[in-house]
């Protein structure tokens, strides 16, 4: 005898088939936070609110049209190349999803362009702020290695901008260390930094996580400073003198953070701050002035080369994770100067 589709036996007697149990419906979980892109938003309204108070207030020295101007070009420049990218790879533009979606895909221009429009000196020029924009987003584009089958740069593309502009164009400069406090005096002098590294402290150690990259970064500079004074007779105090300044404080926790372009692993994060400092120290060592934007370049395109080489040293493909793809129309994750990853969270990298 056999039972029944519905698993009862015929004949009689009493079934012995048990009604299934109704579990009742489990709540779905909460989405877990993404800690990047919320450092995104605080990132980009800090500078801006920065901006904003520098050119009404602090005596920023660049006309109050540049940074307006870097920001819109940058905006129109990335939607265009975001476009002609989503078309060549047949998928759907990183920006489409509506109005939030734009905004948050746009947030890592908006900290390219007001980051140009801040730490570069073109005197009365325009463009050279503009030429700075379109490098660094075009860099996110051009500058690119496959990570776990993914597309990803590598540069950060601020301090690539900055880099390039001052490379190719001798007669631009950075701003003046006396424009972040130009109209201040008294305690308001040392507010200013104080509450750019305390903000910048918080941001760093809550949300990307970059704390070990800043403690190797400054620690490393203190030690380039020691030997450059004992080996080659530098100043003790002059080569100290750069960590106190308002420059300095921005681009330990603003610039060389970057999550998108730096290691994840701490361990990694105090190398990549530690070659950092190292190579600024030599860059300084051989009288090359703009020794930070260099030798964050310069370490960016190491770390790349350790990325591209990663995969052939014996072992490492044993220990990475499987490949994650993306599938077709699903959209790219748009590139950062900060956190990389404004909508969705960015898988960690195998071989960092």
């Amino acid at each position: 005898m056999t039972r029944s589709d519905s698993g009862a036996a015929p004949g009689p007697g009493p079934s012995t088939h048990e009604a299934p149990v109704v579990q009742p419906p489990q709540s779905a979980a909460p989405p877990k936070a993404d800690h990047r892109l919320k450092a995104l938003r605080m990132f980009a309204t800090s500078i801006t609110v920065f901006t904003l108070l520098g050119h009404l207030f602090l005596g920023f020295e660049q006309s109050p049209i540049t940074p307006i101007a870097a920001i819109l070009f940058g905006y129109a420049l990335d939607l265009v190349l975001e476009t002609l990218d989503a078309r060549a790879e047949g998928r759907e533009p990183g920006y489409v999803g509506g109005i939030g979606k734009m905004v948050d895909y746009l947030l890592p221009t908006h900290i390219a362009g007001l980051a140009c429009a801040l730490l570069l000196w073109g005197n009365a020029s325009l463009w050279p702020y503009l030429f700075a924009v379109a490098v660094a987003v075009s860099s996110k584009y051009l500058f690119r290695l496959p990570v776990r089958g993914r597309k990803k740069h590598f540069l950060n593309p601020s301090n690539f901008g900055i880099a390039v502009t001052l490379l190719i164009f001798p007669w631009v400069g950075i701003a003046p260390p006396y424009h972040f406090t130009n109209n201040t005096f008294g305690t308001v002098d040392w507010l200013i930094p104080l509450g750019i590294l305390m903000a910048g402290t918080m941001l760093n150690v809550n949300l990307t996580k970059r704390w070990p990259l800043i403690l190797a970064w400054v620690g490393g500079f203190a030690l380039q400073a020691v030997l450059r004074w004992l080996f080659l007779d530098h100043m003790l105090l002059a080569a100290l003198m750069p960590m106190t300044g308002v420059a300095f404080i921005l681009f330990t926790n603003y610039m060389i953070t970057d999550p998108g372009t730096t290691p994840s692993k701490p361990r990694n994060q105090m190398v990549f701050g530690f070659t950092t400092a190292m190579v600024y120290g030599l860059l300084v060592s051989f009288n090359i002035v703009f020794g930070l934007f260099f030798a964050l370049v310069i370490t960016c395109v190491l770390r790349g080369l350790v990325l591209v080489g990663a995969p052939f040293v014996p072992g490492a493909a044993a220990t990475a994770p499987p490949p994650v793809t993306t599938p077709p129309g699903s959209g790219r994750t748009p590139a950062s100067e900060e956190p990389s990853t404004p909508n969705t969270r960015e898988p960690r990298e195998s071989h960092e």
